[in-house]
Parts: structure tokens; C-alpha cells; sequence
């Protein structure tokens, strides 16, 4: 068979793998996972329907794929929004804000992201996912705890506590029940709470 002409191959350098989860990803923001298929997105992307196969399996190889890029890209924004010069209760600020504006930005990606930890053929490669998101949220609180910022205790039950707030206040403004705006503008007040509880002192 012919290959098909530089110009309107929709990927570059036969990187087939990357095209079918940048249309894959589009496809799951605009429609939802429902509309996901190997075969439309090889018409889409403008292969044969036994391309995508080269890569992914099936459906359920695309999806775990695709929920591992999500974490990639999640660890990432975490990292780069961590800064350890600053003081404990703004640099948890800053690491609120780059969660929630990541799952504002991909809300349809990172309900996948969480609803595939659970298949066995996935689950090692999930865990590391998860593992790498919330190191940035373990090495702040080990680190506050080493400086006696707060309290004692194993510091992944604490980060388990903060990431669950943090990802209700993402998933209540995914469905509408808060403006971004008025997520955003919470944070401050929502880290402060967790650092000092909610009790008059």
C-alpha cells in the first residue's frame, strides 16, 4: 500500500501513538468516554482501522493510556507550582491553586484518570501515577512536619486528608456547584482551615 502523502498526514515522523491520544483526549473533552473508538479515531486521524491496533489493543489500553498521560501532565504542573523557599501555608496555596486549575482545564480527563485506578491490568502502573501527583503534596508536609509546622502522624494519611478537600472543592466546581471564581478564591481560606482548623483558639 502507498504511504500517504506528507501533507496530509495529521502527525508527524509516523507517531501514530501520539496522535491517537491528542484525538483520543479532544474526543473525551468534547463527547465523553462514551464516544471513544479505535476505529473513529483512526478515520478521524486518517489511517486504517488496524493502525491504532500497533499501540493499543483495545479500548480499554487507550483509556489507561490516556489516564497515565493525565497523570504525567498533572505531576508536572505540581512540580512546577511547588516552590520550597516559600512559607508552609502559601506554598500549599500554590499547589491548591495548580490542582484545581488542572482539573478545571481537564475535569472529563481527570474522571478518567481516578475511574481507571481500579482494573487489575492497569493497577501497578495507576499507583505510580497517583504516586507521582501527590509527591509534591508528601515532600511538603514531611517537610513541615520535620520543622515542626505541624502535627505528628504518618504524613500519607495527612496528605490522603488534603488531597481528598482539595479534590472535592475541584469536582463541586466541575459540576457547577461552584464558579471557578469562587473556587479560586477559596483556596486561601480552605488551606488555612486545614493548617488551623476550624475551633476558635
Amino acid at each position: 500500500m502507498m504511504p500517504m502523502p506528507a501533507a496530509s498526514r495529521p502527525y508527524h515522523h509516523g507517531d501514530l501513538r501520539s496522535a491517537l491520544l491528542a484525538t483520543a483526549e479532544r474526543t473525551l473533552r468534547e463527547k465523553g468516554v462514551a464516544a471513544l473508538s479505535l476505529r473513529e479515531l483512526a478515520r478521524e486521524i486518517g489511517v486504517s482501522h488496524a493502525a491504532p491496533g500497533r499501540h493499543f489493543k483495545d479500548k480499554r489500553a487507550l483509556l489507561n493510556a490516556l489516564a497515565l498521560t493525565g497523570y504525567d501532565r498533572l505531576a508536572q504542573t505540581l512540580d512546577a507550582a511547588d516552590d520550597p523557599a516559600l512559607p508552609l501555608q502559601p506554598r500549599l496555596n500554590e499547589l491548591a491553586r495548580a490542582y484545581l486549575r488542572f482539573s478545571i482545564d481537564n475535569a472529563a480527563l481527570l474522571e478518567l484518570m481516578y475511574a481507571r485506578k481500579h482494573e487489575p491490568d492497569a493497577a501497578e502502573q495507576m499507583a505510580a501515577g497517583i504516586d507521582s501527583t501527590i509527591g509534591s503534596l508528601d515532600r511538603v508536609l514531611a517537610d513541615a512536619q520535620k520543622r515542626g509546622e505541624i502535627i505528628e502522624g504518618d504524613p500519607e494519611h495527612l496528605t490522603l486528608l488534603m488531597g481528598a478537600t482539595l479534590h472535592g472543592l475541584a469536582s463541586m466546581t466541575a459540576a457547577g456547584m461552584l464558579t471557578p471564581e469562587a473556587a479560586f478564591g477559596s483556596v486561601d481560606e480552605l488551606v488555612h482551615h486545614l493548617l488551623h482548623g476550624l475551633k476558635p483558639r
